[in-house]
């Protein structure tokens, strides 16, 4: 059986691999409806629910996408039913005229056990230069 942490480990970089494959569906089985954030594109205001987030996979062509993300050093704690997880992300991807491009970001993602499962329910993502 797998550890807590790893278990959030491995969720945690699905909810990433979906979102580099503008994969929606996935990433909304993994997101309570009520998601909260504070990321780039909000320009430091609160974003709640789903809607804004759908908006970026919706405007994303599917057959040209092509995009990887990595954790570095991540450390995961686990508090009862709440769980964060933070890191260094690593998003590689092919610009449009071919070459390679990488965007780093301070990650914090908290989690929640809901009904036996983990919900994503808020980040906080800051771009790094």
């Amino acid at each position: 059986m797998n550890s807590p942490e790893s278990e959030l480990l491995e969720l945690n970089q699905r909810l990433l691999d979906s979102i580099a494959r503008g994969d929606w569906a996935s990433y909304q089985e993994m997101c309570d409806p009520g998601l909260t954030a504070f990321e780039p594109e909000a320009h430091g205001a609160l974003v709640e629910g789903l809607n804004f987030h759908y908006f970026f996979f919706d405007l994303r062509p599917r057959n040209t996408l092509h995009a990887q993300s990595t954790m570095i050093a991540p450390k995961v704690r686990v508090m009862g039913d709440a769980a964060v997880v933070a890191y260094v992300r690593l998003v590689q991807r092919e610009l449009a005229d071919g070459s390679p491009h990488t965007d780093a970001f301070a990650e914090t993602r908290v989690w929640q056990r809901q009904h036996e499962q983990w919900r994503h329910v808020h980040f906080h993502r800051t771009a790094l230069s």
